[in-house]
């Protein structure tokens, strides 16, 4: 999603105790262009948070406007309705993975994966405003396919109060890196293993139409080159 206020915003956002790892702190990047490209490749985030003592964490969609997360579910879910009005908010964290490779090492302890991550630490607010609501939903359907929020009927009234939807702002956030080649330690460079990085990279196979679309619609411009 477009960001309209990137000009307003500073280059990288404050690191804080909680966005400072504590190993591999080279791999960090506060840089808010990586973080927003990072969550805007993503589809799935997981959504962390305490509920009667205990840690939860769902995975489920997201959309991102400027520097605002937006995620949807039933009205009837408690972490949702933990982020109504009448609440504080939720604390939260948020996560969102990518993993580009897998890091194959000639010794077992340093085999690894390249991945680009990013993590969001904040409380959750459940939105109420009619005109944020609709530029939420939008927002998450087009992250999923952008151009799509207008090739689709709108959530109806019935739909909508079936719908929640929570925000959570980009305040407290930091990126984590790691790529190039396994870690091998000087005395296994001899061992007679291969060691290297296997990519993996996302694709798209040819959209398959529904059984029951009616005759004559075309497939979208924006899916042809999927």
């Amino acid at each position: 999603m477009p960001d309209t206020t990137a000009e307003a915003q500073p280059a990288a956002y404050t690191p804080t105790d909680r966005t400072m790892p504590t190993r591999d702190a080279e791999r960090a990047s506060y840089d808010r262009k990586v973080v927003h490209a990072i969550l805007d490749e993503g589809y799935v985030c997981h959504l962390g948070f305490v509920r009667d003592g205990a840690p939860v964490v769902l995975p489920t969609l997201y959309g991102r406007v400027g520097e605002r997360l937006y995620i949807h579910g039933s009205t009837g879910s408690r972490p949702l309705r933990m982020t109504g009005a009448a609440d504080p908010g939720l604390e939260v964290c948020l996560t969102v993975t990518h993993v580009d490779g897998l890091v194959l090492a000639r010794s077992a302890f340093n085999h690894s994966i390249n991945y680009r991550s990013v993590v969001v630490h904040g409380i959750a607010h459940q939105v109420t405003d009619p005109e944020e609501r609709r530029r939420a939903l939008d927002a998450l359907v087009d992250h999923v396919v952008a151009g799509r929020a207008a090739d689709s009927r709108p959530a109806n009234k019935k739909e909508l109060a079936a719908t929640a939807v929570i925000r959570l702002d980009l305040d407290e956030v930091s990126a984590k890196i790691r790529t190039g080649d396994a870690n091998d330690e000087p005395e296994d460079l001899a061992l007679p293993h291969w060691a290297g990085v296997v990519p993996l990279r996302k694709g798209y196979d040819a959209p398959i139409p529904n059984a029951d679309l009616a005759s004559g619609i075309e497939l979208p411009d924006y899916l042809a080159g999927e």
